[in-house]
């Protein structure tokens, strides 16, 4: 991927799937749909609430979390008060559940939040919270699911556990073969590029902590599993 795919400018790399409402990485399609039709045997009817995400799609969703139009969440899933919040503490407060612009692994299109359309009751919004995938969740069987196949087809969980940047998110599949290359190419350099020519809210702030921000929150992720690496 060249920098303005790597960081969302650019779709040139991405497949849109009809019939799933879903853009991924022409590459991603073939092992995904395998997935879904190996999950759908045992019953699961894996959806993606949310796949390949364009810059300017991810400009929107920071900028509304900066203004306080979405809601803000501490490391526990509790909702945080934006009126008492710093601009640092905003910035930090979004940054552990959703990306930087140009820094989120979403643009890709290697990344898929799944949920399983089987398990839904009826009229039940899917939250993507980490209560939804626990033991007694809605989709405990699709994790646990995930937990048994998911390396057989290439992805692996990058957020797999806390390691004090992006919460653990159990949902978030991540296809290893192009995702591990596309890591090493997404350099703070390719990030800022991208973030000087935006409208980012709290813009030089972000700048200013890129340093650290691309530790914590981009580079520390979970390494694949070395069989998912060849898939």
């Amino acid at each position: 991927m060249n920098e303005l795919e790597l960081t969302g400018r650019a779709r040139t790399h991405i497949a849109q799937l009809g019939e799933l409402r879903a853009a991924l990485h022409r590459e991603v399609v073939e092992p995904f749909m395998a997935l879904r039709s190996a999950a759908a045997v045992d019953g699961l009817d894996i959806a993606a609430f949310s796949a390949f995400r364009d810059f300017n799609a991810q400009v929107d969703i920071w900028n509304r979390k900066y203004r306080g139009e979405r809601p803000l969440y501490d490391r526990d899933g509790r909702a945080r008060d934006h009126a008492a919040l710093t601009e640092e503490e905003i910035v930090e407060a979004i940054l552990v559940w959703s990306a930087v612009p140009g820094g989120s692994r979403h643009h890709w299109g290697t990344e898929i939040d799944i949920y399983d359309r089987a398990a839904l009751p009826e009229g039940y919004r899917v939250q993507l919270l980490p209560a939804e995938y626990s033991a007694d969740g809605v989709f405990a069987p699709l994790a646990t699911w995930l937990d048994e196949n998911l390396q057989r087809f290439g992805f692996y969980r990058p957020y797999d556990q806390d390691r004090g940047g992006v919460f653990p998110e159990p949902w978030h599949i991540s296809f290893a073969p192009i995702s591990t290359r596309a890591l090493t190419l997404l350099t703070e350099d390719v990030i800022a590029g991208a973030l000087r020519e935006s409208n980012v809210l709290g813009r030089e702030l972000v700048l200013q902590r890129l340093p650290q921000v691309y530790r914590r929150y981009v580079a520390n992720v979970a390494a694949p599993p070395a069989s998912t690496r060849l898939a």
